[in-house]
């Protein structure tokens, strides 16, 4: 089955929810896809309209999503592009059934996932990242009478802090791995950014029975078969405490799969753009967290701006355009910030995780020249996340560079990676 549009948006967060509006409501005809069952994204998981308001960023949650209701945009929820099967074709499968889709100009809010680097017990049960706790909270997750130590480094730590509270549970402490000086520095750019600067205040009031430390990180965790304990330093001295649950997650990296595999140039780990989120690829755009890690904003701006742009309307999105250096800043800042320090390259012991997939040893790749390398010796980053996972944990821990993107994306069956190049798009 082949289907064309005049705009694709892959990914359904706020940065794709707002492109995908922009180029409909320009008259457009428009595909807005995602992985999950419903759209919002990370940021927006787990929204309803009846209960929105009362959350925060819930306001412009529900003046996108009924922006978006109000068009003929066609949300396809649940499917995942696997590959390019020619150009102007994406390859989708949802359920074990394949399609082919077709599109004039594409635009790319694929998001970000958290960095995750090893230490010794990272991967017990009870270890999750910090995002990862906080989706589960979202979804459900029952936090009443846990301990939780939150760790790890980026501004997500205080809001899934303050998420486990508010579900139940009790935060031990919550450990920045970044200096004080780092934050203080990144404070100076929040001046521009009011809004910011009540939210995470409001996140610190809601956690502010828990200790907040910076320059402090995980050493390792223990537990017999779940986590029972974890061990931090500030490096004059490590302590340990005890709990249930250890939220740990170093900042966040883009999902590039996708742009690579298309050919999109990356520069400085993220997707290389012009002032309309043009990539290097004609008729290619990318949005968001692939540009810059710098919050709702910046993605809802950015996604404005490349569906004016895609629908035509260069002036419009131009004149959005210059909006941009703002939130280009503030990204920067928070990279700079946030940037993982040179003692977590230390913290793996030879028997310790890189690739989970595999079940490859942090000693079984440490004499590796390159990512290749540990591929063809130890099946690293060969599992089933693609090398999600221990991609970054390489990239920081080994400087191995990431070049260019593999069909499948994500794994997929037989039947899809065989099926034939698109003969024809039905409209």
């Amino acid at each position: 089955m082949s289907k064309g549009f005049d705009v694709v948006v892959v990914g359904a967060g706020p940065g794709g929810i707002a492109a995908a509006t922009i180029a409909a409501e320009a008259g457009c005809r428009v595909c807005l896809l995602d992985d999950n069952a419903t759209p919002g994204g990370q940021l927006w998981r787990g929204f309803r309209r009846e209960t929105a308001g009362k959350s925060a960023h819930g306001g412009s949650y529900l003046k996108w999503t009924q922006r978006l209701r109000k068009t003929n945009c066609e949300v396809w929820s649940g499917w995942q592009v696997v590959g390019q099967p020619a150009p102007g074709f994406l390859r989708l499968e949802h359920d074990g059934e394949g399609c082919d889709l077709g599109y004039e100009r594409l635009i790319l809010a694929t998001g970000a996932r958290e960095r995750f680097l090893p230490f010794p017990g990272w991967t017990l049960p009870g270890v999750t990242g910090a995002g990862g706790l906080q989706a589960l909270i979202k979804a459900g997750l029952d936090a009443h009478g846990k301990r939780v130590v939150v760790a790890g480094s980026g501004p997500l730590l205080l809001a899934v802090a303050a998420g486990v509270k508010k579900a139940g549970g009790s935060v031990a402490g919550i450990y920045e791995q970044a200096p004080l000086g780092s934050l203080a520095g990144f404070g100076v750019t929040l001046a521009g950014h009011p809004g910011k600067l009540v939210e995470g205040a409001l996140y610190r009031w809601q956690t502010l029975r828990s200790p907040y430390r910076t320059g402090c990180w995980v050493v390792r965790a223990e537990g017999h078969d779940h986590v029972e304990r974890v061990t931090l330093t500030d490096v004059h001295k490590q302590w340990t405490l005890d709990c249930d649950w250890l939220a740990c997650g170093f900042h966040l990296v883009p999902n590039l799969e996708l742009p690579r595999l298309l050919g999109c140039r990356v520069a400085g780990g993220y997707a290389e753009v012009s002032a309309l989120r043009q990539s290097s690829v004609p008729g290619v755009f990318c949005v968001g967290e692939l540009t810059g890690v710098g919050g709702l904003e910046k993605a809802l701006l950015e996604g404005q701006i490349a569906g004016s742009a895609a629908a035509g309307r260069a002036a419009e999105a131009r004149a959005l355009a210059q909006g941009l250096p703002r939130y280009e800043r503030f990204a920067q800042g928070l990279d700079r910030a946030f940037a993982p320090r040179q003692e977590l390259r230390t913290l793996a012991e030879p028997q310790t995780l890189v690739c989970r997939c595999e079940d490859v040893a942090y000693g079984a790749v440490k004499d590796c020249s390159s990512r290749r390398e540990a591929k063809l010796h130890t099946r690293c980053g060969m599992g089933a996340c693609q090398g999600r996972v221990c991609g970054t944990v390489t990239e920081f821990l080994f400087d191995w560079e990431s070049r260019g993107g593999r069909p499948p994306v994500f794994p997929t069956t037989v039947a899809t990676l065989a099926a034939g190049a698109p003969e024809r798009v039905s409209e």
